[in-house]
């Protein structure tokens, strides 16, 4: 019989082999016959240059390999949780392994990391736009990488000639956001188009650098409202609005410590590159606007489906909400910049940018609070000039800070004075759910939120957690103070216990200790004559029955372990094991509740 020939998945050259062939093939799409542009409106403060720039458009490069030095801070907005990565994390984490080795010139692991990374996108759902879009990011970012891992020379692309004034129009679509923008978020509009001073120059600069229109330097003002740290519901982030995978393919470093995303300039940079790239692809500014905002591979497959050219009109109906709004937004801030009285609009002086600044290498993790403080420097200078450090904190490598120039010379001497900066570490334990137990009663127990552990453990759900299951609980623990290691016991209750006498601890309730002390609030507080449920730290409470038989229960605490709660509690270990018919190799979990022998 014969045999058949077992299914086997493409290796990341396969994948070279096609993305190269499939760009040879890619064209730009034609312009209807019979049609002309439409009347370009310029919609800059600056005038527009006569003629497009020779200078080629910046080409995305690749990441430069990053250091990884332990500890990391946990990131405010992290895609993968602590109790396991994503697949799309884990290409990225492939991809960027690959570019180190590719530095060191390992390029048989290199290029192992990228089959690696090929093969995880593969397991990536096809539904939805984000994971489409995070494909397209990572198979191209993996054909990039081959390509330096193979020698082939990059022959510098000559772009199309790009139109340098974007036609403006104004419909029924345009109309209804500049009514919004001159109503319900005039207030909004009015504070951005005075903070866009503070960047405007620059990307302008750059635009015009690159031979691309200055009217896209108004693109933040419908993306971020010129906001550095904004972020959106997709994870996307920065002024420029970058999703993580688009931002690691247009050459944006993303850390525990920074994210480039959030950096001005380098965004600025990426923005550039990447609609460059659109406008190659679709051939108008429009589409390739659309795409920016929802993913080329998106646009590209709606404007195949018909067979014929599809402008950004002909696509409307079919683009995600947020898209059809998108450019006509883009098209109403043009207008209003443009002619703002004719739209009842006073605009505001912009905001000057900032000019006098310098760079000074800095190798170790400081605060930037401290060292504008020892510098004499505004509280928040720092911060506001060094956006993409993603904790207020300088990473323990060396890094590029920007500082004042008056603040130059003063930086060295003060670095030496200010401690090395220690971010609180992520931490989990591991808790077995018992019945009736919900995870909102486990966040409750140790001190964190539903969110963060429906995170840890990727739970889609907060109900469907069942009797036995094992569940990793973030614990967080304050900057300097060191974690609760196991085999160290905390915060026994017995350690408060006192001749029937209980101490009250700091987020102690009357709910807590009565549970843990085996008795009722309603019993404590006749015990104790008390009117309501307030308490006070170091308050002494009457524990119902003097406490002596109370005294000898504990309640476990996360890290705990038998061996450190009979060393606590002086007890044997023997003694406490044979009291709770455990054995040495039993689990306890936190709050359960321990007989502590005589």
């Amino acid at each position: 019989m014969k045999q058949h020939a077992r299914h086997r998945r493409p290796t990341a050259a396969t994948l070279l082999v096609v993305l190269t062939l499939a760009a040879a093939c890619r064209t730009a799409p034609p312009r209807p016959a019979g049609t002309s542009p439409q009347p370009s409106v310029a919609a800059t403060l600056d005038p527009t240059p006569a003629a497009a720039s020779a200078t080629p458009a910046p080409t995305a490069t690749p990441p430069a390999p990053v250091v990884t030095v332990p500890p990391e801070p946990a990131a405010a907005e992290d895609e993968a949780a602590p109790g396991g990565a994503s697949p799309q994390q884990d290409a990225l984490e492939s991809c960027q392994s690959a570019a180190e080795f590719l530095a060191l010139g390992d390029e048989d692991n290199a290029i192992a990391a990228l089959d690696r990374a090929y093969a995880l996108i593969l397991t990536l759902p096809d539904e939805g736009d984000d994971n489409a879009q995070a494909k397209d990011d990572i198979r191209r970012l993996v054909a990039d990488l081959l390509q330096r891992v193979y020698g082939a020379r990059r022959v510098e692309r000559v772009r199309a000639p790009m139109d340098l004034a974007i036609p403006v129009v104004e419909n029924e679509y345009v109309r209804r956001e500049i009514e919004s923008f001159t109503n319900g978020e005039r207030a909004y509009f009015l504070e951005a188009y005075a903070r866009s001073g503070l960047y405007r120059p620059m990307i302008v600069a750059k635009l015009e650098a690159a031979g691309m229109p200055t009217q896209l330097s108004w693109l933040p003002m419908v993306e971020s409202w010129f906001k550095n740290r904004a972020l959106s519901r997709a994870a996307a982030l920065g002024m420029w609005q970058f999703i993580a995978s688009t931002g690691q393919r247009y050459g944006l470093t993303r850390d525990g410590w920074v994210d480039e995303r959030m950096d001005p300039e380098k965004a600025t940079d990426a923005a550039i590159a990447y609609l460059a790239d659109l406008h190659d692809l679709f051939g108008d500014w429009y589409k390739a606007l659309a795409a920016y905002n929802c993913g080329e591979a998106l646009v590209d497959r709606l404007s195949r489906r018909a067979g014929e050219y599809q402008d950004f009109w002909d696509l409307y109906a079919v683009l995600p909400s947020e898209t059809r709004r998108f450019v006509p937004r883009f098209l109403a801030t043009l207008r209003i910049v443009e002619n703002p009285a004719a739209y009842g609009m006073v605009l505001p002086e912009p905001l000057a940018p900032v000019t006098e600044v310098t760079t000074v290498q800095v190798a170790k993790a400081v605060q930037l609070d401290a060292l504008d403080a020892a510098l004499g420097l505004p509280p928040g200078t720092l911060r506001e000039l060094n956006p993409a450090l993603r904790h207020g904190a300088t990473p323990p490598r060396p890094y590029d800070l920007k500082v004042p120039v008056t603040a130059k010379e003063l930086v060295v001497a003060s670095l030496d004075q200010l401690p090395q900066w220690q971010p609180p570490r992520p931490l989990t334990v591991t808790h077995r759910v018992r019945r009736g137990e919900t995870v909102g009663s486990i966040a409750r127990q140790y001190g964190t939120s539903v969110e963060a552990i429906l995170k840890a453990n990727r739970l889609r759900s907060a109900h469907k957690i069942w009797p036995g299951q094992r569940l990793e609980i973030p614990v967080r623990t304050r900057p300097g103070h060191p974690a609760p290691a196991p085999g160290k016991a905390t915060s026994p209750v017995a350690a408060r216990v006192s001749g029937g006498q209980y101490t009250v601890a700091p987020g102690d309730t009357l709910f807590s200790i009565a549970q843990r002390a085996g008795t009722t609030v309603a019993a404590l507080k006749a015990a104790n004559n008390l009117a309501s449920d307030v308490l006070q730290p170091g308050q002494k409470l009457v524990l119902p029955g003097g406490g002596e038989a109370d005294s000898r229960r504990y309640q476990v605490q996360p890290g705990d372990t038998l061996a450190a709660i009979a060393a606590a509690t002086r007890v044997s270990l023997e003694a406490l094991l044979a009291a709770n018919g455990l054995s040495e190799r039993s689990t306890i979990y936190p709050g359960q509740w321990l007989v502590l022998p005589e």
